[in-house]
């Protein structure tokens, strides 16, 4: 009898279709803030691909569940299950996670989804985010950031920024612009706009034309200098607990690699578009908008390869990211450089490949 019993309860349990996957996932971006898009964007499709019976993502616009900067550990603990974000936020934790965001005059959005799809990248930032348990699927890119915006100056030449208050997201960044003679005001993005009218900064960065945009920063700066040299291109994605990830099946955990790498593609796309709307706004609105010269971008370029050496050089696992980066730069070269001007970007002269390899040791 007790050998029928337990074959009766394995077909019951065989015959029971397993419970669906339920998860709640937010984001660093509140909904003022057009960057929850891509966010948006891969949650739909994700819940498109995916069979109900197997996982729904639920979604919370930033700020709703927890403030933006905790929505790492609370993807950590377990808390919630998914979290939208840009790696430089967690910069705090491992300076490795600043190259996997965004970097200082090298990759542009193509050189990220190229670096992710077929150099290696995807690999590193699982390795990196790995380390505090976490998955993560790269989803989201834009190109270059709008730069920055002021109040009461132009930024016309480098001189320009010396003792200026500028809002400025990165570690590398920050100690870029030092050297430049600026200093360094952190902040979350909700707060740069009430920042920016009382005076306690002198200018901002943030993101795109049209995340700018979207943030109301045209009713409260009259100059804008281009190009964002600090921030070449931004990546995004979502943090995903481990133990959540491995609850699911193949099928499912493909499905939402999948929706990444569309949303990735699309990002591109929409971003480029409605940047190229916005400039023309911010243009008929009145701002002023400068370029630096080419000159003064390659002195940039050069403090941007001496500083990205100096922060690799601190963290094995970050030099290890750069190296990997910057490997992929000089191999790309060879074809994106012979193939110029009917290619995809520039091949920038960057750090020193040898150097930051020693330190990734």
């Amino acid at each position: 009898m007790k050998h029928l019993l337990s074959t009766a309860a394995v077909a019951v349990a065989v015959a029971t279709p397993a419970l669906a996957e339920n998860w709640t996932m937010t984001s660093t971006w509140p909904s003022s803030l057009e960057l929850i898009e891509i966010d948006k964007h891969w949650v739909d499709l994700a819940n498109k691909l995916v069979d109900d019976d197997k996982l729904t993502i639920e979604f919370y616009e930033g700020g709703s569940l927890v403030p933006a900067g905790e929505v790492f550990g609370a993807v950590e603990s377990g808390t919630i299950q998914a979290g939208g974000d840009w790696p430089g936020y967690w910069a705090g934790r491992d300076s490795a996670f600043s190259p996997l965001s965004t970097t200082a005059s090298l990759f542009n959005a193509v050189d990220y989804i190229n670096w992710i799809q077929e150099w290696g990248g995807a690999e590193l930032y699982n390795e990196v985010y790995g380390k505090f348990g976490m998955v993560y699927l790269p989803y989201g890119v834009t190109n270059n950031e709008s730069g920055f915006r002021t109040v009461n100056k132009a930024i016309r030449t480098t001189d320009d920024l010396k003792g200026l208050r500028l809002r400025l997201s990165g570690l590398e960044q920050g100690k870029l612009l030092e050297k430049l003679g600026g200093n360094q005001v952190s902040m979350a993005g909700g707060e740069i706009y009430q920042s920016l009218e009382r005076g306690v900064i002198d200018g901002a960065e943030f993101s795109t034309p049209n995340v700018d945009w979207s943030g109301g920063f045209q009713q409260v700066t009259k100059y804008w200098s281009t190009p964002g040299w600090h921030q070449s291109s931004s990546l995004f994605g979502v943090m995903i607990n481990k133990g959540a990830w491995d609850a699911l099946d193949a099928e499912t955990q493909e499905k939402l690699q999948i929706a990444a790498d569309a949303t990735m593609l699309w990002s591109l796309a929409f971003t480029e578009k409605r940047a190229t709307d916005a400039y023309t706004e911010f243009s008929n609105a009145g701002i002023e908008i400068t370029r630096l010269d080419d000159a003064t971008l390659e002195n940039i370029q050069n403090l941007a390869n001496a500083t990205i050496e100096e922060v690799a050089c601190e963290n094995p696992l970050s030099a290890k990211v750069y190296a990997s980066q910057i490997g992929y730069l000089q191999n790309y070269a060879q074809w994106r450089d012979a193939s110029a001007p009917f290619n995809l970007g520039r091949t920038p002269m960057g750090p020193d490949l040898a150097k930051i390899e020693a330190c990734a040791q």
